[in-house]
């Protein structure tokens, strides 16, 4: 279930308008109709007061499906070393995040970063600029063993690909796939989704300016063998 979604039915269970619901927590209805349309999306401030209303984890405001998406990090640990986990984010902060040097092409026009320590490779490669695909993946002794597509557009002007950097290179442990959960700067609000684990997800990512969706990715992958 999409932010949107959540947000309309945990108001509906609580039996509150919109009018009230923007009330409660300090602003207008016109916020709360274009959160519940999809149109924009709350700062944290307003993500915390939605949460202490509604008596909800954050997390289960801004994933799909609490019971779905929930990510335990233990059962991960299980699965894949934590050096491991450390170097992908390592990988993504200093390659497109951090503007990395691209290495030569792969395939025709095709943009490749890559970033090697000891046993382990990770390679970023993707197609187009306003509009683009691509592939993040991990090798062990040259042994591809993870691999994340991703596809995603700018929609409106007034994205920034600064932005956007500033916030994949706060990838965090628990979900090193894209961005935090919610990240904000000035006019710029940033969210992601994620659903699964690290060995089977999929999320997608959007970027809002003055509460206006200007990008949108999605992605998925997972453990290869």
């Amino acid at each position: 279930m999409k932010f949107q979604d959540q947000l309309q039915l945990l108001r509906k269970q609580k039996i509150m308008s919109q009018e009230k619901l923007a009330e409660a927590i300090g602003i207008s209805r016109q916020a709360v109709a274009k959160w519940e349309a999809g149109q924009s999306f709350p700062d944290m401030n307003n993500l915390i007061a939605l949460s202490g209303l509604f008596r909800v984890s954050i997390d289960k405001l801004v994933k799909e499906d609490d019971q779905n998406c929930s990510y335990d990090y233990i059962e991960q640990q299980d699965y894949i070393k934590d050096d491991v986990i450390d170097f992908l984010c390592h990988a993504k902060r200093v390659t497109y995040a951090g503007k990395g040097a691209e290495i030569t092409s792969t395939r025709p026009h095709s943009h490749d970063l890559q970033y090697v320590k000891n046993n382990l490779k990770y390679i970023d490669t993707y197609l187009g600029g306003e509009k683009f695909a691509g592939e993040e993946a991990l090798w062990c002794d040259d042994l591809p063993f993870w691999s994340m597509n991703y596809i995603g557009r700018i929609l409106a002007d007034g994205f920034s690909g600064d932005f956007l950097k500033e916030c994949l290179l706060l990838v965090p442990k628990e979900y090193p796939y894209r961005g935090p959960l919610v990240h904000q700067n000035g006019d710029y609000k940033y969210h992601c989704v994620i659903n699964g684990e690290f060995q089977w997800f999929n999320g997608y990512e959007e970027i809002f300016y003055n509460d206006m969706k200007v990008y949108e990715c999605i992605f998925h992958g997972g453990a290869i063998k």
